[in-house]
C-alpha cells in the first residue's frame, strides 16, 4: 500500500515541477493541492521548495507575494 502512496506522490511532484518550470511560478495553494496529504515530511517539503527555487520557480502566497524560505531551513506550511 505504501508503494501506491509513494508512486502518487512522485507523479504529483513531477507534474508540479513541470507546471512550475513552464509557468515560472507556483502558489503555496497549488503546491498543497497537488501533493497527497501526508506525503512529505518537513525535510522533504523543504527539499521540494529548495529544488523548485533552484529550478527558478518562484513560490508565491495567496495574495501573489513572493514567499521566502526561512534562514533556519523552514518553509511555509
Amino acid at each position: 500500500m505504501s508503494g501506491l502512496k509513494i508512486g502518487r506522490a512522485h507523479k504529483a511532484r513531477k507534474a508540479l515541477f513541470a507546471k512550475g518550470i513552464r509557468r515560472g511560478v507556483l502558489t503555496l495553494e497549488e503546491i498543497d493541492r497537488a501533493l497527497p496529504p501526508g506525503s512529505l515530511t518537513d525535510a522533504e517539503r523543504w527539499l521540494l521548495f529548495y529544488s523548485l527555487r533552484a529550478a527558478r520557480v518562484e513560490i508565491r502566497d495567496r495574495e501573489g507575494r513572493r514567499v521566502a524560505m526561512a534562514r533556519g531551513g523552514g518553509v511555509p506550511a
